[in-house]
Parts: structure tokens; C-alpha cells; sequence
């Protein structure tokens, strides 16, 4: 079995096709200077595997072209984890046989499900957090890391409504469930802005209560904002740069964790490639100022 995610602990970009060649200049780049700080280079990048199913085809020669001079990540969205009947196997076998190909640095999904047993759904919809849901998370999870032989991360979800039956928090949840399988948390703080602004908790307090020891991996991104007379409701769209909150709160948070790998995730109205480093480059520079006197790492 592989360690928790063997990224390195620097800022990398979820690779879009817009930007694969600015990628492979700037890795190209890289190589022939003595100033590599001044090179617009991610640390790594990360995929959704879905894309990239196919036997081959352009999309997989960028995509090998990248990985051999960065690090690779994959971060699915297909799984369906927490679905009553299960797991998607033919999503399964999918992600198993492109992880062979590619050998990536860390493989990700979600805490939620997707799916029934007669539908597929466009959306990562929440579970309630009960003793039956950890059961049944734990066992998915587990036939997961099984069949890719690693460790996986999983990450907390957005959530617009709690339920009723919940049990125990988000974290007792995510604790146990690592406890219990051996996996590790992808740690969202956008989500956790989006999570607690519609459900009326306390950020701060629910990034607290995470072990940062289970945290293989941190995801930075935007969310879309609408006012109603009930109050404010965000929506986990990540089609804008990273707000305030969720860069107060990712400070707070690698102050009291160290350095991690960090990504900034851009997935709807996709941004110039400048744009995007610029803020990989906005999380660097709150790495460094936390973590002040500790070792040096690679950085964009």
C-alpha cells in the first residue's frame, strides 16, 4: 500500500485542456533556468479521471506529456461511494485500470453519493451522518483502496440542508472513517465556508475540529453567492477566485497544520492561466508566512 498521498507539499492547479500547453511551456521552461520561482509552474496537477476514460486520443497525450514532468492527481467524481446498492463498478474498473497507466501521486473522491439504483445524477449530494451511513461509507471505501491497492483521500462535501437523523458531526464522521480504513481527508475549505453559511455553523470551529494528521490534501475555491429573504445561500460552483473567508480560514488552518498539498480548483468559467496561477501563487505566499522557519519546499 502507498503512504497517505505522495504530492508534494506545495500549490498545484486542477489541469484544465485551456491551459495544457501554457503547462508544458512552463515545465519546459523550468529546465533551463536558475530561477525557477520566476517560471508560472504548478507543484502538480489534478485531474478528474472521467475525462480521461477513453483509450487515447489528444486529451492523453497532453495528459502523459504533463505527467512526466509533474505530478499527478486524481480526484474522482464518478464513484458514487454512498449510494444504497454501492460503488459504480464500471467506474471502479475504470479509475483502477487508468491508475496503472498513470501511477498518480494521490487518487480522491467524495463523501457522497451520485447515483441509484435506476439513475445517475449531475450532482455530489450529501449523506447523513448516522451509524448506518459510516457502516455502509466504510465498507465502499474499503473495496475502493482494495482494488487500487493505495489509500484514498476523501473529501467533506458542500452542504444546503442537515438531516434530522445525523448522529454525530462531520468530523467524528470523517475521523472514524479513517480510523477505520485507513484512508485520509481531502480537506475542502471552500466547502467548509459553504457548509457553515448555510447551515448556520461556525467555520473556524468545524477546520478546528479536523485532526490536521488526517489531512493529505487541501482544495481552495470559489462559490457562488445569492441573497433571499430567508438569508444567504452559496453554492459550490467553483467558477470564481477563492474568497476571503476561505483564505482566512486556509491560513488559520496551515498555522496550525503545516504545509500541505494544496490545490486551487477552477472548474466552471474557466480563467486565463495568469489568473489561476496568480492565486496558486496567493496560496504559496500564505504557506510561507505560516510556516515560517520551517523547511524550505518547492513552490509555483
Amino acid at each position: 500500500m502507498k503512504f497517505l498521498t505522495d504530492l508534494p507539499p506545495s500549490v498545484g492547479i486542477g489541469l484544465k485542456p485551456e491551459h495544457y500547453s501554457r503547462v508544458i511551456e512552463s515545465a519546459s521552461a523550468s529546465i533551463h533556468t536558475a530561477i525557477p520561482r520566476a517560471i508560472d509552474l504548478p507543484g502538480w496537477v489534478e485531474v478528474h479521471p472521467q475525462n480521461y476514460y477513453s483509450a487515447g486520443g489528444p486529451s492523453h497525450r497532453w495528459l502523459s506529456a504533463i505527467a512526466e514532468k509533474i505530478p499527478l492527481s486524481f480526484h474522482s467524481v464518478g464513484l458514487s461511494l454512498g449510494s444504497a446498492q454501492g460503488h459504480d463498478r464500471d467506474e471502479l474498473d475504470q479509475l483502477a485500470s487508468l491508475c496503472d497507466r498513470y501511477d498518480p501521486a494521490s487518487v480522491s473522491d467524495h463523501l457522497s453519493w451520485s447515483g441509484s439504483a435506476n439513475n445517475r445524477y449531475p450532482d455530489l449530494l450529501p449523506l447523513p451522518y448516522t451509524e448506518d451511513a459510516l457502516h455502509h461509507f466504510t465498507g465502499q471505501v474499503s473495496i475502493v483502496q482494495d482494488r487500487l491497492k493505495r489509500p484514498i483521500l476523501i473529501e467533506n462535501p458542500s452542504r444546503y440542508l442537515a438531516f434530522a437523523e445525523d448522529e454525530m458531526n462531520e468530523a467524528e464522521f470523517l475521523h472514524r472513517l479513517c480510523r477505520e480504513t485507513g484512508c485520509g481527508v481531502l480537506l475542502d475549505i471552500n466547502n467548509i465556508e459553504v457548509s457553515a453559511t448555510n447551515l448556520g455553523l461556525d467555520p473556524r470551529a468545524m477546520i478546528d475540529a479536523i485532526d490536521p494528521g488526517l489531512v493529505g490534501e487541501v482544495h481552495l475555491a470559489g462559490h457562488a453567492r445569492e441573497e433571499h429573504e430567508l438569508g444567504v445561500l452559496l453554492i459550490d460552483d467553483h467558477g470564481s477566485e477563492v474568497s476571503d473567508l476561505t483564505w482566512t480560514l486556509f491560513a488559520h488552518f496551515v498555522g496550525r497544520a503545516g504545509r500541505r498539498p494544496v490545490l486551487i480548483e477552477w472548474d466552471t468559467n474557466i480563467p486565463d492561466y495568469d489568473i489561476l496561477i496568480g492565486e496558486a501563487k496567493k496560496a504559496e505566499t500564505i504557506m510561507r508566512e505560516q510556516t515560517a522557519g520551517s523547511r524550505a519546499d518547492a513552490v509555483v
